[in-house]
């Protein structure tokens, strides 16, 4: 039997900030989280253009054209806000995440595409496991062994980010893997991954099997932790048919 990719997505402003910066596509091939930053305008802008130039990948791509595929959408991004900041110079340091997972059209094999903070997780045989490396200043310091991972999630310039789609060439993260049946992948923004544990987030996948009722359930765990942030969840699920 063939694999396909099932996804839900949702998004919700939290309860500090006025506007939601966030964007996402949850498609048949391809799902994207895309977070926006550089003021509200800007930032809004910066992450529709990411998902406006990524959500054509939505069809089926051979195996073998994946990543080449979401490296065009990564530098259709790039252009897009270069052009975006030159027509109105107030843009200036406008940007935004970007994760994307593109399914190939056989069902065995996906590719990953990461610049920024947002992350992809994979549950699968009830094991959660972050796949995207964050390109934040406090990872930097976690790599180099001057903090720890708990250190990071409270240290004060925890947001800072090192990389993301600003209009710059940029060097993002690009993956392979062979999808198994049953894998459930969680992707989001980091309005979700700052103020829910890991532990917390691989009950949840569990608990809840259908996607709507579990992405919505994962926005409520962000919103009763306070809603700091924009917070954006894609529950995709590999699935036979």
């Amino acid at each position: 039997m063939t694999l396909k990719l099932r996804s839900f997505g949702t998004s919700d402003r939290g309860l500090i900030r006025s506007g939601n910066q966030d964007a996402l596509y949850a498609g048949t091939w391809l799902v994207a989280v895309a977070d926006g930053m550089g003021g509200m305008a800007a930032g809004d802008l910066a992450s529709s253009i990411a998902i406006n130039s990524v959500a054509p990948l939505d069809a089926e791509t051979p195996e073998d054209a994946l990543v080449a595929a979401l490296q065009s959408g990564i530098q259709l991004t790039t252009d897009r806000i270069r052009q975006a900041v030159s027509e109105d110079p107030e843009r200036q340091g406008m940007g935004t995440t970007l994760t994307a997972l593109l399914f190939a059209r056989t069902g065995s094999c996906l590719a990953l595409a990461h610049v920024g903070d947002s992350r992809a997780y994979l549950f699968r045989d009830g094991v959660l496991k972050q796949i995207t490396r964050d390109d934040t200043f406090v990872q930097m310091l976690v790599d180099q062994g001057v903090i720890t991972p708990d250190q990071a999630s409270s240290h004060p310039r925890r947001a800072v980010v090192t990389q993301a789609l600003q209009g710059d060439e940029v060097s993002p993260t690009y993956a392979t893997m062979v999808p198994w049946a049953g894998d459930r992948w969680l992707l989001c923004s980091d309005g979700l991954s700052n103020v829910v544990r890991p532990d917390t987030l691989a009950e949840v996948l569990a608990a809840y099997p259908e996607r709507a009722e579990c992405g919505r359930k994962l926005i409520d765990l962000a919103l009763h932790a306070g809603g700091p942030d924009n917070v954006t969840v894609i529950v995709a699920d590999v699935v036979e048919e």
